[in-house]
């Protein structure tokens, strides 16, 4: 839509990105619908009192790491800085590109900031059904993460979350993020390559990863795939592309899933810790990489955005490659 640009409201667009989201859940939509009922159920057994502290986003949105973070929902948007990490740096570029011009009418960050970031551990437990896609018992994955979920929320209590949200909030510019709405997207998109394409060694898997324009791209800048566990010539076996679900899950995760029959991870990033653990059961890991995944899951989304009118101003390490 070169030239014609139409307007949202923020309203629509992250109602937008939320439905995607839930579209391309790698649970499928019977877990998305179970999320979203207990916690209507959870909100309906409180008190009222306690109700005024409880997130009604909940009812509607199953991913805590996606918020709007600072804005009137019914603000019409022509214009959004998207980026992979929105910080003080990026809010301020938005107010200066409104200085030259070009208005900013929303920023959109992919790694969540504000009370998403506050609640990223709340969508780890998309994890716990991952892992029983692949052969966990569902109560050993459960069990696994539990510790894990708990660690990460301790991890974030003292973050100053609230930064770029009070630079977006005194300079007026409305602020969302959108997280593992876009992951579902990666880990989608990559999951049905792997299942179609069934690769037989890892080289080959690197191959077909460097035929997506963000990771050939990503390439060029000495970030693009690479083998972490493992080596070119090695079987891949069955491939669980492991991308969404906040952040890294447990270490006890690797020696379940060799057990279960998975021979390789296809991951965005991967802790020393977790690479070891993976390393000693026998697990293959290839790191994608992380700036290049973040962009193919939101340009996946965002295709969608602009072709509905929206001008999008790519920043902070996101790959913009257009699929419409």
């Amino acid at each position: 839509m070169k030239g014609k640009w139409s307007i949202m409201r923020i309203k629509e667009i992250y109602e937008y990105v939320v439905a995607r989201g839930m579209e391309k859940d790698p649970r499928g939509a019977d877990a998305v619908a179970r999320d979203l009922s207990l916690a209507r159920k959870r909100y309906d057994d409180l008190k009222e009192d306690e109700k005024n502290d409880f997130d009604t986003d909940r009812l509607t949105n199953p991913y805590s790491d996606t918020r709007l973070l600072y804005g009137n929902p019914e603000t019409e948007v022509k214009r959004m800085l998207v980026g992979i990490d929105i910080e003080v740096g990026e809010v301020l570029l938005a107010d200066r590109l409104g200085d030259k011009g070009s208005k900013v009418d929303l920023i959109m960050s992919h790694h969540p900031e504000g009370k998403a970031l506050a609640a990223l551990h709340g969508v780890m437990h998309l994890q716990e059904d991952i892992l029983a896609q692949f052969g966990v018992p569902i109560n050993v994955a459960e069990g696994i993460m539990v510790s894990r979920i708990n660690e990460v929320k301790r991890g974030l209590l003292p973050v100053n979350h609230n930064r770029a949200v009070d630079v977006a909030r005194i300079l007026g510019i409305p602020l969302m993020s959108a997280h593992t709405v876009a992951d579902n997207h990666v880990t989608s998109y990559l999951q049905k390559m792997m299942d179609k394409e069934k690769p037989d060694t890892l080289g080959d898997v690197l191959k077909l990863l460097k035929k997506i324009p963000e990771y050939a791209e990503a390439a060029k800048y000495n970030a693009g795939p690479t083998i972490v566990v493992g080596g070119k010539d090695r079987r891949a076996g069955k491939i669980l592309v492991d991308m969404t679900g906040g952040t890294g899950g447990s270490e006890d995760a690797y020696a379940k899933l060799s057990q279960a029959g998975v021979g390789t991870l296809l991951v965005m990033h991967i802790g020393e810790k977790h690479r070891k653990e993976a390393e000693k059961n026998h697990v293959n890991v290839i790191i994608a990489g992380h700036m290049a995944s973040d962009s193919l899951g939101m340009n996946l989304m965002l295709d969608g955005l602009e072709e509905k009118g929206l001008e999008i101003i790519p920043c902070s390490g996101l790959i913009r490659h257009k699929r419409i």
